[in-house]
């Protein structure tokens, strides 16, 4: 499939109520066709994985196109080049906290890729960091992953959140719940964490969507018995 029939396959399944939603949450309007998340996975199913599509889609710069592009694309051909230029240009956080971090924690760099972002001044590109490193603790099996660094992240986060710039707050309370939900080991210290920062204040602009209070969404996954169930997959 090509990607000019995919582009007029996006626009026809275009709904105004879904643009609406997307631009609500920062979505640029003019690029924005609003394709429900339902619909892409329709089209996923026809493709399949397929790297060159995905880096064709994604340079668009439209912004259904490129979340399409983060569902099909192939970690294992990703470079890192590839994932620099991706985070880079991503045009709202739909791309940067989800398309970007969905083929990064399954690519064999993610991890070091997602510590390198974190460091970055551009907000946009920190929380592509924190996101991946969130991904990459649900999908990654526990004796692959580096607890000393994790336990090292929590404390930077419990001294650095509360002045962050807004999504990176964000997604620091994202990291810190992953951590609480995914590793059995950890689950208290993300839990101390958790206490320890409070509920986080984040400007979620016109829309209804509210920050989740990490301690009490740990308690209810360990509540559920459900603390260190991995996915089989970061993309949703």
């Amino acid at each position: 499939m090509e990607v000019s029939t995919i582009m007029q396959t996006l626009k026809s399944l275009s709904s105004e109520q879904t643009k609406k939603i997307h631009i609500q949450h920062g979505a640029p309007a003019e690029t924005t066709f609003g394709v429900k998340v339902g619909d892409l996975k329709t089209i996923v199913k026809k493709i399949k994985k397929n790297h060159e599509l995905a880096i064709e889609l994604y340079d668009t710069g439209n912004t259904d196109a490129m979340y399409l592009a983060g569902l099909i694309g192939d970690e294992n051909k990703m470079t890192k080049d590839d994932l620099n230029r991706w985070a880079n240009n991503a045009t709202w956080n739909m791309h940067s906290e989800y398309t970007v971090p969905f083929v990064a924690a399954e690519s064999p760099f993610g991890w070091q890729i997602a510590l390198d972002w974190i460091e970055s001044k551009e907000e946009k590109i920190a929380t592509a960091g924190w996101n991946t490193l969130s991904l990459v603790m649900s999908y990654i099996p526990d004796e692959q992953l580096d607890k000393k660094q994790i336990e090292n992240l929590l404390k930077r986060i419990q001294k650095e959140i509360h002045g962050s710039e807004n999504r990176i707050k964000y997604t620091m309370n994202g990291f810190v719940i992953s951590v609480g939900t995914y590793i059995p080991s950890l689950l208290e210290k993300a839990k101390k964490t958790a206490d320890a920062i409070g509920k986080i204040k984040v400007e979620m602009g016109v829309t209804a969507c509210k920050i989740p209070f990490a301690l009490d969404y740990i308690l209810k996954i360990e509540q559920k018995g459900m603390v260190g169930k991995k996915r089989k997959t970061t993309r949703c």
